[in-house]
């Protein structure tokens, strides 16, 4: 059950009760029922009735309150004494959490628990009572016929009188009073059974939460689990793996199986058994459960999971539960295991579109190395080969011309090697780490002077005080200005600045170019959008100003980190 399991056990014969062990538990429990339903009574009774005297003086008010929060308090003493009638409560996954006493009072008086717990502790005492007074009964009978003999031997001892008339036992007396003493004796083991199972079902009755109550608790755990580890998405296998343990840990099903469209089993929580895995006849509509008999009286629950449309592939396999003999699984419970199905559809989902993603950053990545190789080394690499073979045929007849080609390989060369640096800064995610953003724009403006002939005038005196992430931001504003600026402004000259005050670090980035109109372009196009969407992640502001004519100017400032979260790098040549 829910809320408490049971132990029922198959008797058999006249001496069954006698050698049931839950005969003993039974009567076990009765003997501590009277003392612990007089300990309960008295407590709850003397709070009630001490509250009620001073509750003039306020002082009631404390008691009033301290009975009613041994209402549960005793709740669960009880709970752990009826576990010697083999009576086990599911644990409570999600207590209740209230802030303050009024909220708690609430609680407590809305909650039905309460005067279930409360109408045990008042039955306890009297039918406990009436428990131990037919027992006495019958086991001073019982005992009475077993010491038949006994009054038979010494008469006088246990005189037995009837009016004037002393009465003495014969030998059938003897052997029927002893035959009444032993079906006392297995009378009142019958007793103790029915009264053990008596007390069994009271205390699963009063005792135990709602089971509807508890499975809906677990199923909103387990969803709130599932949900939490769809949006981490971290590992689509680890996501699957732990969705159908949770399906399994709130539903009664004995295994939860994942399976691919194929058949192939993709994670299991529980045994491997029939029908969690292989190729279906049918496939389930959507948003139904198909619910069929296998083997051995078990019950098969088989669920689709969907993708959206604009996933690859609109199946996306099913999601099976396999349930004990006589045990079928309800409307409420079938259709959290849809939830768990639609989780596990969106994670596939999500993991179909971090791939696309990842496969079209990587196109969109080679591309845009395959641009920067031809326009930069590969053409220096070609600048290099002529400047040596004319060098090379210039040697002998005209060594001026000689030495004016080697220069100019020379300058070639060193041009490719700053702008294969660049190129390396801008792959390598701890460049920056490594080098500090100071190091990373001095090679990206060689790279740019370089290529494309431009003259930069570079204020690049200290590394400044930033964060990880800052930094990294800073390096990819400055990067994209200065393409901007390569691939619009037809500028000569650019001047790059990086100063730091108290508590601002300023990225400047300006032009003599031919600029442009602000209100036209706007901060709608997506070089500007990207900048400012990586100022504002860093926790900075980006400023853009131009004018037609007048060329432009990117103002980048950022918050100086705190010195626990910045540190000086190290500057490589």
């Amino acid at each position: 059950m829910r809320g408490g399991e049971i132990s029922e056990r198959r008797r058999e014969g006249v001496l069954s009760d006698v050698l049931d062990l839950h005969t003993y538990r039974a009567a076990l429990y009765i003997f501590l029922a009277l003392p612990m339903g007089a300990f309960t009574l008295g407590l709850i009774g003397g709070g009630v009735v001490s509250g009620l005297i001073t509750l003039a003086v306020l002082v009631g008010a404390a008691f009033l309150l301290g009975a009613l929060w041994l209402v549960g308090g005793l709740g669960d003493v009880q709970r752990a004494l009826a576990g010697i009638l083999g009576v086990t409560y599911a644990p409570v996954l999600m207590p209740p959490v209230y802030r303050g006493t009024l909220a708690w009072l609430r609680g407590t008086l809305s909650d039905p628990m309460t005067y279930r717990t409360l109408l045990f502790h008042v039955m306890q005492l009297p039918l406990a009572a009436v428990c131990w007074v037919v027992l006495a009964a019958l086991l001073g009978v019982s005992l009475m016929g077993l010491l038949a003999p006994v009054w038979a031997l010494y008469p006088n001892t246990f005189p037995v009188v009837w009016g004037e008339q002393t009465l003495l036992p014969g030998p059938l007396a003897v052997v029927g009073l002893m035959a009444l003493g032993v079906g006392g004796l297995l009378i009142s083991a019958g007793v103790l059974n029915l009264m053990g199972r008596m007390w069994t079902r009271l205390a699963v009755a009063l005792l135990s939460r709602d089971p509807g109550y508890e499975a809906a608790r677990r199923e909103v755990v387990a969803l709130r689990r599932a949900a939490g580890r769809v949006a981490l998405g971290d590992d689509l296998e680890a996501t699957l793996a732990d969705l159908t343990e949770q399906a399994r840990a709130a539903s009664t099903a004995l295994a939860v199986a994942l399976v691919a469209p194929d058949g192939t089993l993709r994670a299991l929580s529980g045994p491997l058994g029939l029908g969690l895995s292989g190729p279906l006849d049918r496939m389930p509509s959507q948003g139904e459960a198909d619910v069929r008999l296998i083997g051995n009286g078990e019950a098969l629950a088989t669920l689709p999971i969907t993708l959206p449309a604009s996933a690859e592939a609109l199946e996306g396999g099913t999601l099976r539960a396999v349930y004990p003999a006589g045990i079928r699984p309800g409307a409420d419970e079938l259709a959290f295991l849809l939830s768990i199905a639609d989780h596990a559809g969106t994670a596939q989902h999500a993991a179909q579109l971090i791939e696309r993603a990842g496969a079209r950053a990587g196109e969109q990545e080679r591309a845009r190395l395959a641009r920067e190789l031809h326009d930069s080394v590969a053409q220096a690499l070609y600048g290099i080969s002529l400047g040596a073979k004319t060098a090379r045929a210039t040697l002998d007849r005209d060594p001026e011309r000689t030495r004016a080609s080697l220069d100019y390989t020379i300058r070639l060369a060193d041009g490719g090697v700053s702008e294969m640096k660049a190129l390396l800064f801008s792959l390598r995610p701890d460049a920056l780490e490594e080098g500090g953003l100071v190091a990373a724009l001095a090679q990206h403006a060689h790279a740019l002077e370089a290529r494309h002939g431009l003259t930069v005038h570079a204020r690049l005196d200290h590394e400044p005080s930033l964060t990880p992430d800052a930094q990294a931001a800073a390096y990819r504003v400055a990067q994209e200005a200065l393409h901007n600026i390569v691939k619009h402004a037809r500028a000569q000259n650019v001047w790059l600045d990086v100063t730091q005050d108290s508590s601002t670090v300023i990225v400047s980035i300006r032009d003599d170019g031919r600029g442009f109109d602000p209100t036209a372009a706007g901060r709608g196009t997506l070089g500007q959008r990207s900048m400012r969407e990586r100022a504002a992640g860093a926790g900075g502001t980006l400023e853009v100003t131009s004018a037609v004519g007048e060329g432009s100017l990117v103002i980048l400032r950022l918050p100086v980190a705190p010195p626990s979260l910045s540190k000086p790098a190290e500057v490589r040549a």
